[in-house]
């Protein structure tokens, strides 16, 4: 197959002359569809439209037969093309193939057979109008009434279809048949088909969840904004049943996931990410990662930008309310590093209580001292006096807790900051900057005498 075929476009196609006279004379054709087909081919798109509203199962019926007959590449591509056309002008038209007079028709059958069988442009074809025809069948309470006639053949059943159609899209995401569409055609039609239920249940069984991770990535091109709009859309629907919220918890869904809301200027993008963040927080351990990867610091940001839609903005509200319940439930030492990483710090009660220092200090090594070099950061950048004289006891009480405090505190380069501060204007600043700088001169043996 060269690659010129698989890059062909719908266009290119239709400009085709196909033998249809010849395809009558070999029993291929019916009379009747060498007649529909010739008033339909090549016809303005007004008139194409009037023939579908006044007779379009007939076309449906024509179109699906030469598929399932005729076997030569460059008609399949024409009929493929037309149909294309056809849905691509109003998808609505796919409700046409479940029309009750066309009940005894296998309709998806060729479809779903030409999706393995073949070249590029057949299958990406194959896979759009399939995706389409199948999301427009009448739902189970609607088919009571259609299914009435007695079948007299064996159809290919809608599990069929689906089973086949999410195989094929995990075929792609995998090992895509054409090197720059195969991924984004299946991200496309899966955005479309994951709004059903049963769809959903095949793409977790087949372990889909992971094939999705590592495209939720921050994009460099337009052309991969849409892919990604699209991935976070399938995350999304996916965020609304239990099973698929395990795989994501158990990949790397999460950090890709917040990566993109920071890296991300695209409105649609954020919204449809915030709306699966907010899903994902109440379930199993998200809450307590979101908090360690920074979330609720990030939503802070988000809520400052000037966002035009009203459920991001709500959602974003729901989403600091929950990160807020969250923390509320966390360890003493996890409310610590919050209140530190969002940069304002106050008066609250572990700054001062012994017990907390004593049973904590251990976990300020974390991350290669993390929270400590964010507090020493803080004297730098802060304007806030309350914060910065916070931050100066906190530092004095770590020299005063930890056996190698002053080392590491000297290490970190802090002394310095600490000593521009004493001449802060505010008392309270200059009081904590003076005890942190006595605790790292004389060490925590005498320091304990300045605590009064």
């Amino acid at each position: 197959m060269t690659m010129d075929h698989s890059d062909l476009t719908t266009e290119q196609v239709l400009r085709r002359d196909i033998p249809w006279e010849t395809y009558m004379s070999t029993k291929l054709i019916t009379g009747t569809g060498l007649q529909l087909l010739r008033r339909y081919d090549k016809k303005p798109e007004n008139y194409k439209a009037q023939l579908l509203d006044d007779d379009g199962p007939s076309y449906i019926r024509v179109l699906v037969s030469i598929l399932r007959d005729i076997f030569k590449e460059e008609t399949v591509e024409y009929v493929l093309a037309l149909i294309d056309e056809m849905l691509t002008a109003n998808p609505t038209r796919a409700r046409l193939f479940h029309d009750t007079s066309l009940a005894n028709e296998d309709t998806y059958e060729p479809f779903l057979r030409l999706l393995w069988k073949g070249n590029w442009f057949i299958q990406e074809k194959s896979c759009k109008i399939l995706s389409l025809i199948v999301s427009a069948r009448p739902k189970p309470q609607d088919a009571a009434i259609a299914n009435g006639s007695s079948k007299s053949k064996e159809l290919t059943t809608i599990d069929d279809v689906l089973k086949g159609l999410v195989e094929w899209l995990c075929t792609q995401l995998k090992k895509p048949s054409h090197p720059s569409r195969g991924i984004p055609t299946a991200i496309s039609c899966l955005a479309t088909l994951l709004k059903e239920p049963v769809v959903r249940s095949l793409f977790v069984q087949a372990d889909g969840v992971k094939l999705l991770v590592p495209l939720i990535s921050p994009v460099s091109s337009q052309q991969s904004i849409q892919l990604l709009y699209e991935t976070c859309l399938c995350v999304w629907l996916l965020s609304y049943y239990e099973p698929a919220i395990e795989q994501l918890g158990a990949s790397r869904a999460l950090p890709h996931l917040i990566e993109v809301v920071k890296g991300s200027t695209k409105e649609k993008v954020v919204r449809v990410v915030v709306l699966t963040l907010r899903n994902l927080l109440q379930k199993g351990t998200f809450g307590a990662l979101m908090i360690d990867l920074g979330l609720p610091q990030l939503v802070q940001s988000l809520k400052a930008q000037a966002w035009s839609d009203e459920d991001l903005l709500e959602a974003l509200n729901q989403l600091e309310g929950g990160l807020q319940d969250n923390i509320k439930k966390l360890s003493s030492f996890d409310k610590y590093k919050q209140e530190v990483l969002l940069g304002h710090l106050d008066w609250s009660l572990m700054h001062k209580d012994p017990m907390f220092w004593r049973e904590n200090i251990t976990k300020f090594e974390e991350n290669d001292f993390q929270i400590l070099r964010v507090l020493i950061t803080i004297l730098d950048t802060s304007t806030d006096p309350r914060t910065l004289a916070v931050a100066c006891f906190d530092l004095s009480q770590f020299i005063q807790y930890h056996p190698a405090g002053r080392i590491i505190v000297t290490d970190l380069k802090a002394k310095e900051r600490v000593m521009k501060l004493m001449n802060h204007e505010n008392p309270e600043v200059t009081k904590n900057a003076l005890l942190c700088i006595q605790r790292l001169f004389l060490g925590a043996k005498y320091a304990s005498f300045l605590q009064a």
